[in-house]
């Protein structure tokens, strides 16, 4: 970035299907969490594979409340659990023994018939239930992983694999060994493109992934060089232990709260003209919207499996521009 020149727009991008296409890793774990969730359960063969179309995922996260795609895969294994004939939930203290104690004794076969004749099954669930929390999923959902979280180190191991999942958090694989989806990201936008936006632009990422994650993918795709500044979800988690710390409160600094967008903003108020805050969520608009900085929200479609109804929400959620791809998205800025 050239230092010491008129101040550029400042350009802040969500990750996940803005810069990258996340459809067959993050997406495709959260179907693949859901099913092995089910695992050993009477009738868990009838169920479908996959459970659901991506298109059917996307409209349940374009519901908006989710900081992550670990409360996604919480959401709809809550949502499928509906249709499931339970027993009472066993109480051994270990999370991963009452998890397959009290799967193995329930019965998926009304589930499994539901999935298979439903065209949209779980967007439907959402809308006939809202979003319920069932004691038995959130008991399985509290900690972290290699601390009783068990949806999301099945979520983890299936998106990392075996190798990276041990390397990173230093414990052995408990039900997937074998490669991590993560390896079928694919990049959405063409580096020349990347290019030219630096040369005019500051470019930021604000994004909900793992610091880890998000470097994981930007030096895989060769990126990086073109982001002065990266904030994840790590930087809002630390934050949000410093408040706890000194102010006794507990707070969520995830999106749709605007801390990474106001600490990136603070950052680069004198090199910058303008901000603006690209993302593929009504959740991103809404945290331009709440941002002190004045962030413009531009949402873009390129990755939605069904543009129309990603625009009707996007623009619900108050988008100050819709672009298609990433040559509207230069269109727009390069107008501003």
């Amino acid at each position: 970035m050239r230092e010491n020149v008129k101040p550029y727009d400042l350009v802040v991008f969500d990750m996940d299907g803005v810069i990258v296409d996340v459809s067959e890793s993050y997406r495709d774990t959260v179907r693949q969490t859901a099913r092995l969730f089910f695992k050993d359960a009477q009738s868990w063969k009838e169920l479908p594979d996959p459970l659901f179309p991506l298109s059917d995922l996307a409209r349940v996260k374009q519901s908006g409340g989710l900081n992550n795609d670990w409360d996604l895969t919480c959401l709809v294994i809550n949502l499928l659990f509906k249709l499931v004939k339970e027993p009472a939930a066993a109480a051994d203290p270990d999370p991963w023994i009452r998890h397959r104690t009290t799967i193995t004794h329930c019965d998926v076969s009304a589930l499994a018939q539901y999935l298979n004749r439903a065209t949209d099954p779980v967007a439907a669930l959402l809308k006939k239930n809202g979003k319920p929390e069932h004691e038995f999923i959130t008991g399985l959902f509290t900690g972290d992983v290699g601390s009783g979280n068990v949806i999301k180190q099945i979520f983890q191991e299936i998106y990392l694999g075996k190798n990276l999942f041990e390397s990173t958090y230093g414990i052995p694989a408990r039900v997937h060994n074998g490669q991590g989806l993560i390896n079928k990201e694919k990049l959405l936008v063409d580096r020349s493109v990347l290019e030219h936006l630096a040369g005019r632009h500051r470019l930021a990422i604000a994004t909900g992934r793992p610091k880890a994650e998000a470097l994981y993918a930007l030096d895989s795709f060769g990126i990086s060089k073109y982001f002065s500044v990266v904030y994840t979800l790590d930087d809002c988690i630390e934050e949000e232990k410093r408040i706890l710390t000194r102010q006794k409160k507990k707070v969520s600094l995830s999106k749709p709260n605007p801390y990474m967008l106001d600490k990136i903003s603070e950052d680069k108020k004198n090199q910058s003209s303008g901000f603006f805050y690209v993302g593929d969520m009504p959740d991103d608009m809404v945290t331009a919207s709440r941002s002190t900085a004045g962030f413009k929200s531009i949402g873009i479609l390129v990755s939605a499996p069904d543009k129309n109804s990603l625009k009707e929400e996007l623009l619900r959620a108050g988008a100050d521009y819709i672009v298609e791809d990433f040559e509207g998205l230069v269109e727009i800025l390069e107008e501003g």
